[in-house]
C-alpha cells in the first residue's frame, strides 16, 4: 500500500506514538479524578501535552490550551459561543464544512449574518474584497490557514490585523497546518487556533482543540464534571476546566503528546521541507502527463503537501478507484466537505483527486503515483 491521504489522517506515525497510547491505555486513570497515582500520571501527561502545543504555537498560557475531541467540535465550540442574532460573521469559500454548516446553523436559527470571501479560479484569494467585507456588526471572522483541496496557505496574519482593526476577533482551523507550517499566535496576532490531532501533529483519531489567546473568554459549550469545584451549580469560569467537561480522552492526548514532542525533535521546517520536495516531484510529473489538470497550490506564502487533479473528463471517483484497486496508491476523491472551494474552482461535477503526502513518504513512493496517473491516462 502507497498511502497519499494525509490530509485526511496520517497513517504512518512516529513508533513512540503508539508506544504512548499503548502505555497510558494500561496504566492511566481518569484525568482529576482522584490523587492516586494513575489519575496524577494521566494529569501530569495532559499538562504536559497542554505545555508542548502551548510552546508549538507560542500560545500565552498552557492552561488557556483546551481540548476537543478533534477540530470539528473545537470549531463548533467557537462559532456556537461566540456568535448570536445580530452579529456579522466572515469566512472564505476555502473553508471546509466544519466552518461551513457551524456558520449556515447560526444563519438559519438565529439570522446571523454570514459574509464569504470568494476563491478565484488559482484558489487566491483578494485581500482587499476580504476588508470590503466588514460591517459594525462583525464579530468574528473563522478562516482556514490552508485549503484542504489545493494546500494554498493564506496569509493569516493579514488578516488577523484587518480583523482587528474592525474590532472583530479571529479564529484559525489549522487542520492542515498545525504541525506542518510554523504557527505563531503572539506575532501573528490570532485570537482562536483551532487544531486536530491526527493529521501533521502525527497523534491519534480523536484529538483536537483551541488555543486561545488572552482576553478571549467563550462560554462554555458543554456543562458536567470536571473534578474540581463539583458543588458549583455551573461549569467553573477557569481555564482549561470551562471548556472541558466529563472525562479526557487521556489516551490519545499521551499519543499526542508523543506526536508533538517528534515534531519538536524533528523540526517542523525540517519535516516541512521533506514534504515539499515530495510534492514539487509529484506536481511536476503529473504536469508531464498529457490530460491532467492541477488545481491551485501556488498562493503566495506557501503551500502543505497537497496536489489536486483531475485526469481528462474522468470521474475522480473513478480515478480514486483504479489507483487503489490496481495500483495499491490511497488517495482521497470527491468533494472532500469543501463545496464552495470546489464551485470556485469549477470541479463541483466531476470533483477532484487529492494526493497529499506526508514526511514518512518516499521518492519512490512519488514516482510510483506518477506512473500509475500516466497509465490511467493512456487507458
Amino acid at each position: 500500500m502507497i498511502y497519499f491521504d494525509n490530509a485526511a489522517t496520517t497513517r504512518m506515525k512516529p513508533p513512540q506514538v503508539a508506544e504512548a497510547v499503548a502505555a497510558a491505555i494500561n496504566d492511566f486513570g481518569g484525568v482529576g479524578r482522584g490523587v492516586h497515582e494513575a489519575s496524577l500520571d494521566a494529569g501530569l501527561t495532559v499538562f504536559r501535552c497542554r505545555r508542548a502545543l502551548a510552546t508549538l504555537f507560542n500560545a500565552p498560557d498552557a492552561k488557556r490550551v483546551v481540548f476537543a475531541a478533534n477540530v470539528t467540535e473545537a470549531l463548533n465550540v467557537v462559532i456556537s459561543g461566540l456568535l448570536h442574532r445580530g452579529d456579522h460573521a466572515i469566512t472564505t469559500a476555502a473553508s471546509h464544512n466544519s466552518v461551513l454548516r457551524p456558520l449556515f446553523r447560526k444563519a438559519d436559527e438565529e439570522q446571523v449574518d454570514v459574509s464569504i470571501l470568494s476563491v478565484s479560479r488559482d484558489a487566491s484569494i483578494d485581500y482587499d474584497e476580504y476588508e470590503r467585507l466588514f460591517k459594525p456588526t462583525t464579530r468574528l471572522v473563522v478562516v482556514t490557514h490552508a485549503s484542504n483541496l489545493t494546500g494554498d496557505v493564506y496569509d493569516v496574519a493579514r488578516m488577523a490585523r484587518i480583523a482587528h482593526e474592525h474590532g472583530a476577533l479571529i479564529c484559525i482551523d489549522t487542520a492542515q497546518t498545525a504541525g506542518a507550517v510554523p504557527l505563531d499566535m503572539a506575532r501573528d496576532g490570532l485570537d482562536i487556533v483551532a487544531f486536530t490531532g491526527h493529521k501533521s501533529l502525527y497523534g491519534p483519531q480523536g484529538t483536537g482543540g483551541l488555543a486561545l489567546a488572552e482576553g478571549v473568554d467563550i462560554p462554555s459549550f458543554k456543562e458536567g464534571g470536571t473534578g474540581t469545584h463539583s458543588y458549583d451549580r455551573r461549569q467553573p469560569d477557569f481555564y482549561p476546566e470551562h471548556l472541558e467537561a466529563g472525562t479526557l480522552n487521556a489516551h490519545g492526548i499521551a499519543g499526542l503528546l508523543a506526536g508533538v514532542s517528534y515534531l519538536q525533535d524533528k523540526g517542523i521546517d525540517s519535516l516541512a521541507a521533506q514534504v515539499h520536495e515530495l510534492t514539487e516531484r509529484f506536481e511536476e510529473g503529473a504536469l508531464g502527463i498529457e490530460g491532467i489538470k492541477v488545481y491551485g497550490g501556488h498562493a503566495d506564502i506557501g503551500r502543505t503537501g497537497i496536489v489536486a487533479l483531475n485526469v481528462g473528463e474522468l470521474d475522480s471517483g473513478t480515478v480514486a478507484d483504479a489507483l487503489g484497486h490496481d495500483y495499491g496508491i490511497c488517495v482521497r476523491a470527491g468533494a472532500h466537505c469543501a463545496p464552495l472551494m470546489h464551485r470556485a474552482l469549477g470541479t463541483d461535477t466531476q470533483g477532484a483527486v487529492r494526493f497529499s503526502f506526508s514526511s514518512f513518504n518516499t521518492p519512490e513512493e512519488v514516482d510510483a503515483g506518477i506512473r500509475a496517473l500516466r497509465e490511467i491516462a493512456r487507458a
